[in-house]
């Protein structure tokens, strides 16, 4: 399993035997969770997760809804078992890690009035190691960290933030440390939100939530404030890949210092930290996502900068596939969804609603409950509909290059492209209102994803491999036909 983690750097180390959580621990539910048949099974999670409890489990879940708590080691035990199927998010009691056990590493390459409004945001910290990645100017970092009362590192050869962050990780003592780019100015009280995460030993690498500047300007600022990449959103979890929260940035990331080995990946550019989180992920630990911490990041203003980005970010996709196979897919789908979606696509729409309905029928046979027909009914529709918005995305966002030839000989092929095209930019403006007008909202959009997939396709052709422009076909049974007991 460990030769299976080691990058360039070195390896993620395992977790502890135990995953006990700690007396005084709480959870909550994620508001997403369903109760059904009277209490015994819950549905939720991403992936979507069938729960059926045992009546003790059953008898502890339900004090909890009550909102009572009884601290024991089956409540714990209970908590464990939701925690790691993301049905309830943890509510760690004080006393966990405080400031002096941290060192905050900040990675940077020039740009002294970034990191000087970086190291002024950062409060209090007991030592925090500024990583000169070759700057062309080291002498102004150093008067900027030195004022700040920062320890400067300097590298004599630029590597990138991969590099950057190993540098500062080599010289950290402390049992946890935090990486904070230079672009980024943390608000207050962002690591008293993370640190008692901690306190579940369970829990290796910890994220907050990392928003846009509100100083930027214009449309592209405006744009990247209602969708940024790096902001996942308001609703904490579990870091899965696959799921809600399929990753997190470095941007800004909290760890055990010891867990995290070499660290990052150096040979890459991007990604590094999608890297670093699947590898801890798939030793074992986890991973959370922790909006109630924000980090304020200053995003690139000029198109010609951010759509750099964007392809920057694309070509990561191969060199991630062929490190994390099946993970880095442009769609999730299962094979009843797609042939549904296709039949539809085809002309044949009521062949696609039969299948649909058998899809609904068989799920139905392995979901518990008097009301099992329209639950699995919900499900199939909901699923259906959230496929649907995936394959449309990925027409135009990785499978563009393929869907732009099609379009110009088929008319069914231009209907679908268009509808893909126009459709998911007026629903997501007129969901998030984002300050804009909806034609350079639409125009953004439509930007990020071509810029993002014509770095997906360099990517596959520069690492020769087709994994991130392939659909990943989901078990037909799915997650929620499995019957999970506590």
């Amino acid at each position: 399993m460990i030769a299976e983690l080691v990058g360039e750097r070195g390896a993620v180390i395992p977790p502890p035997g135990t995953r006990d959580l700690p007396a005084g621990f709480r959870v909550a539910l994620d508001p997403g969770t369903r109760f059904r048949d009277g209490g015994r099974v819950l549905v939720g999670g991403s992936p979507l997760r069938l729960v059926r409890l045992s009546a003790r489990a059953a008898a502890v879940v339900a004090t909890w809804r009550r909102g009572g708590w009884a601290d024991s080691p089956t409540a714990r035990a209970v908590a464990r078992c939701l925690l790691d199927r993301g049905l309830v998010h943890p509510r760690p009691s004080p006393g966990g890690p405080t400031r002096d056990e941290v060192t905050v590493v900040v990675p940077v390459r020039d740009r002294p009035a970034a990191l000087a409004r970086c190291l002024a945001s950062l409060g209090p910290c007991h030592q925090v190691v500024v990583v000169d990645d070759a700057s062309e100017h080291p002498e102004w970092t150093a008067r900027v960290a030195t004022r700040a009362g920062a320890r400067v590192v300097r590298r004599a050869v630029n590597g990138g933030p991969a590099a950057a962050r190993n540098t500062g990780l080599a010289h950290c003592t402390t049992p946890y440390v935090a990486f904070v780019d230079s672009d980024c100015r943390p608000e207050p009280g962002w690591l008293e939100a993370l640190l008692p995460q901690f306190r579940d030993p369970a829990v290796a690498v910890v994220a907050p939530r990392v928003v846009p500047d509100r100083e930027a300007r214009g449309w592209i600022a405006s744009y990247e404030r209602a969708r940024s990449s790096l902001d996942l959103g308001p609703r904490e979890g579990p870091v899965v890949p696959c799921s809600r929260i399929a990753y997190v940035p470095s941007a800004t990331l909290a760890a055990r210092r010891d867990v995290l080995g070499g660290g990052f990946a150096d040979s890459l550019r991007t990604g590094e930290d999608v890297d670093l989180v699947w590898r801890v992920h798939r030793a074992g630990w986890a991973v959370r996502y922790v909006p109630a911490a924000v980090v304020r990041h200053a995003h690139r203003p000029r198109l010609r900068d951010w759509a750099r980005r964007r392809y920057a970010y694309g070509t990561a996709a191969a060199p991630l596939a062929l490190r994390h196979p099946g993970q880095v897919p442009p769609v999730v789908v299962s094979r009843w969804t797609l042939a549904a979606w296709l039949l539809a696509l085809c002309g044949r729409p009521a062949l696609a609603t039969t299948v649909t309905g058998v899809a609904a029928g068989l799920l139905a046979r392995r979901l518990p409950g008097r009301r099992r027909a329209s639950e699995s009914a919900r499900l199939v529709v909901t699923g259906t509909a959230l496929a649907g918005e995936q394959l449309g995305r990925a027409l135009t966002r990785t499978w563009w290059p393929l869907a732009l030839p099609a379009a110009a000989v088929s008319r069914r092929a231009r209907v679908a492209l268009g509808a893909a095209a126009l459709l998911p930019p007026v629903v997501d403006w007129v969901r998030r209102r984002p300050g804009m007008d909806p034609l350079r909202f639409a125009a953004a959009y439509l930007i990020d994803d071509v810029a993002y997939g014509a770095g997906v396709w360099r990517g596959c052709l520069a690492s020769r491999t087709a994994a991130p422009l392939l659909p990943r076909l989901a078990s037909p049974r799915g997650r929620v036909g499995r019957e999970e007991r506590p």
